[in-house]
């Protein structure tokens, strides 16, 4: 019988889950009715054999992998473990076009350009066909088990080791201090997320597209709050912790698998805590607020541009879903300690139900901030366009924001905001009331289906509205963002470089 693992294989911090570089968007199809993700979940839950192997699971070979490669009968290889993905054809919101591109291979490169996030271990686990067969290859050095606090050999950062961040800690009979020194300047924005939970000490700085981890099982009883004090010109972050009991520690503790770990973002496994529901209030007719409050021992600050993963089980199958946190309100920065998610309730999807049900005091899975928007290319830009659809503006709330209070060289912000009616546009009296105190900041709204006393803006976007709302003076530099539904995405961006606007100076928010 095959040792089939019940956690990701390989490791999370195996070579094996480098992904290619760039990014890919989600071409997303029109699903036939009864195809949904919770009719998937159904149908997989039935009883079904969707492997055609009558529950037996087997050692796949090369030879036979590529035997498979046909619509009918399509296997592919996910970090090591093969699946049948032939009855998920129909089901899968990227489309055929999109599965079959990795029929008869190994498609994990091509699964991580796009759902590094999905859990496909639970989406597809009835249509586990079971391992890839490998050949083991032997180092020359034998390796031995990690006992200090050095970096395990495997782990080759992909930087010089001269230029990995380090650390250090000293202690006081009351407290601890773990100081990391990240040798290099590090965002005010935020780049640290420290997780103290049962005795276990989980650090990871956050430096551009790389990734430092700290992971540790403290030696001695703590309390559960924790302190971090950044100082950014020099690179230190410090973060202190409260001794449950005084005295002095012989050690810090013991280092658990991905200590003092330097890599890749996109290479570090997705880590989740548990945040509470403190309230939910209506923005509009169908959108709701969610404040979630962090745990005690977490401290995370989520940067303007990123987002988050929201996580649920619906009948064993783990769904996830991308939310992009946003202020109080356009004026006031949230809590440290509270998350602030605007969430379009949609009544025939599986998640968003799930959120409006839950009840103050209940908990989500909320993983730490994701995505590659960077705030560097904005430094020298002096007019800033955002282009957004419907819930699209989430990201566009804190961008505007910053533009407004800490954007020195931006002359003018324009929000284009796209919706169908009137009661669907979000924020719009805040937007408003912005607007009238800003001269540096002008918003337009556009409707596709407005009452007849709609006096703005109506239609669709396109080449001409386009025209009208953007203006490029000479010796200005534009930075235009882009973020909706995924084919208002991709005719936004054909649009922005029809009219000359370069990569450089466009951002899509990835759906």
């Amino acid at each position: 019988m095959l040792n089939i693992p019940t956690q990701s294989f390989p490791a999370p911090r195996s070579q094996q889950r480098v992904a290619a570089s760039g990014q890919s968007r989600r071409n997303k199809v029109d699903l036939k009715p009864g195809h949904s993700l919770m009719d998937w979940i159904r149908f997989s839950k039935s009883g079904k054999d969707l492997t055609g192997l009558r529950g037996r699971l087997i050692e796949v070979t090369q030879e036979e992998m590529q035997k498979h490669n046909t619509r009918e009968d399509c296997w592919t290889c996910i970090r090591g473990m093969v699946y049948n993905v032939s009855p998920y054809m129909d089901y899968h919101p990227g489309g055929e076009e999109e599965l079959m591109k990795a029929a008869g291979i190994d498609g994990t490169d091509l699964f991580d350009q796009v759902h590094r996030w999905v859990n496909y271990e639970s989406m597809l686990k009835e249509c586990l066909v079971g391992r890839m067969a490998t050949t083991v290859i032997k180092a020359s050095i034998p390796s031995s088990p990690q006992t200090s606090l050095a970096p395990p050999m495997s782990m080759a950062a992909p930087t010089e080791k001269d230029s990995w961040p380090r650390y250090d800690w000293f202690q006081t009979e009351a407290t601890v201090h773990l100081v990391v020194y990240a040798k290099r300047k590090i965002p005010s924005s935020g780049c640290t997320i420290v997780d103290l939970e049962a005795g276990v000490l989980r650090l990871e700085v956050l430096l551009g597209k790389m990734s430092y981890m700290i992971h540790l099982r403290l030696a001695d009883e703590v309390e559960g709050n924790v302190a971090v004090h950044n100082a950014f010109l020099v690179g230190k972050i410090q973060v202190s912790i409260r001794k449950r009991a005084k005295g002095k520690w012989s050690s810090l503790g013991q280092p658990l698998e991905v200590h003092n770990t330097f890599l890749r973002k996109k290479d570090r496994a997705l880590h989740y805590r548990d945040c509470v529901l403190v309230s939910k209030t209506e923005v509009n007719h169908n959108t709701h607020m969610f404040r979630l409050q962090l745990p005690r021992g977490t401290v995370m600050h989520v940067p303007v541009g990123k987002h988050v993963y929201l996580k649920a089980l619906f009948q064993d199958t783990e769904v996830v879903r991308p939310y992009t946190p946003v202020d109080q309100n356009l004026t006031a920065a949230s809590q440290e300690s509270e998350l602030y998610l605007m969430i379009k309730v949609y009544p025939d999807g599986v998640f968003t139900p799930h959120l409006n049900s839950l009840h103050v005091g209940d908990c989500v899975s909320v993983s730490g901030p994701e995505g590659t928007f960077s705030l560097r290319p904005l430094r020298d830009v002096t007019y800033l366009y955002l282009l957004a659809a419907g819930t699209g503006f989430t990201p566009m709330a804190r961008l505007i924001q910053l533009a407004l209070q800490d954007g020195d060289t931006i002359r003018k912000t324009k929000l284009l905001f796209l919706n169908r009616r009137e009661e669907d546009i979000l924020w719009r009296c805040e937007l408003d009331e912005l607007a009238a105190r800003h001269e540096r900041f002008q918003v337009e709204y556009v409707l596709s289906d407005p009452c007849e006393s709609w006096t703005g803006r109506k239609g669709r976007l396109d080449e001409s509205m386009l025209q009208d709302v953007l203006n490029r003076p000479d010796g200005s530099k534009c930075c235009v963002c882009v973020c909706g539904p995924n084919a208002f995405t991709d005719l936004s961006i054909g649009l922005l470089k029809q009219q000359g606007f370069s990569e450089e100076e466009l951002h899509a928010f990835q759906g």
